[in-house]
């Protein structure tokens, strides 16, 4: 499959960019020589090669998820610049 500037010319509309003439030859030779080099990798073997999900062979650790007791709301509380009974008072953000 190859690009011609009417498919360049069609994409930049959709997208909706300008080039000029010398850029959308510009533009056909690039992304032919792209998809020239995506042939390539067309060809290799990859025979018995299994799919891989990630680049690493890791996994996720995660810590034993355990129930603990949490601070009291007052606790939480008392250190707080401004409250209005038993939650936090902040600035309003939202117009």
């Amino acid at each position: 499959m190859s690009v011609t500037i009417k498919d360049v010319a069609y994409i930049a509309e959709l997208a909706r960019l300008r080039f000029t003439e010398p850029e959308q030859e510009k533009m056909t030779r690039e992304l032919n020589m792209i998809l020239h080099y995506v042939e390539k990798l067309n060809q290799v073997d990859t025979e018995g090669v299994e799919p891989l999900s990630s680049i690493h062979d890791q996994s996720n650790v995660l810590r034993e998820d355990v129930e603990r007791p949490s601070i009291s709301n007052s606790e939480a509380l008392k250190n707080a610049p401004d409250r209005q009974d038993r939650f936090f008072k902040v600035p309003k953000v939202i117009g």
